[in-house]
């Protein structure tokens, strides 16, 4: 039986696959299968099914195994996939994961593939604010539809239907939709960019 949020493969096409991309992130820190299971709190063999492609993570498995491996999930997401110069992605596109929340009717889907200086995740459906969020670079987030409330330095937004937020580096945040038929479009300065003082 599958612990801590493990998610079978469904065989849906065109996700994204992970495996290669926490294999070398674990290999360079030295760490073993178990080491991550420890940190992560999820099985060695589930691991091992995920750096393998035989399993794919739910957003908050992936959350929870980049955490153990000192990156971010996002970082992840983009070191799966090859960096393109021009890049398309269809509103078709299954590219996407499971939220992996309580509610289980979320989906996170990639708008940007590979490694560049913004990353773009979609999220549709429930998102619940039981994770904080704090990132180095700046972040948008854009209300596609339905309505959701982000807290950001102890005040409560709401937001709704084409509403955008925007928050510096070093805003400690989190949020959730509110109601029915979300989509929210979370757009960010990639980690490994260094922002300038003027």
């Amino acid at each position: 039986m599958p612990r801590g949020g493990e998610k079978r493969d469904g065989g849906e096409g065109g996700a994204p696959r992970v495996g290669a991309a926490v294999r070398r992130r674990r290999r360079s820190l030295e760490l073993t299968l178990a080491d991550v299971a420890e940190r992560s709190g999820l099985s060695s063999p589930f691991l091992s099914q995920i750096e393998n492609d035989r399993a794919r993570p739910s957003m908050r498995s992936l959350q929870r195994i980049a955490d153990a491996l000192d990156t971010t999930a996002v970082q992840l997401l983009a070191a799966s996939d090859e960096t393109r110069t021009v890049d398309v992605v269809r509103a078709g596109d299954d590219g996407g994961l499971r939220d992996g929340g309580p509610r289980e009717g979320g989906r996170v889907r990639p708008v940007v593939r590979g490694r560049h200086q913004v990353h773009a995740l979609e999220f549709t459906g429930e998102h619940d604010a039981d994770r904080e969020f704090l990132h180095r670079n700046d972040e948008l987030l854009y209300v596609a539809d339905g309505a959701v409330e982000v807290e950001a330095e102890g005040r409560i937004h709401r937001l709704g239907r084409g509403d955008a937020l925007l928050m510096s580096g070093g805003v400690r945040h989190r949020w959730r939709t509110v109601g029915p038929g979300a989509r929210v479009l979370v757009v960010a300065v990639a980690d490994h960019v260094e922002l300038l003082e003027p």
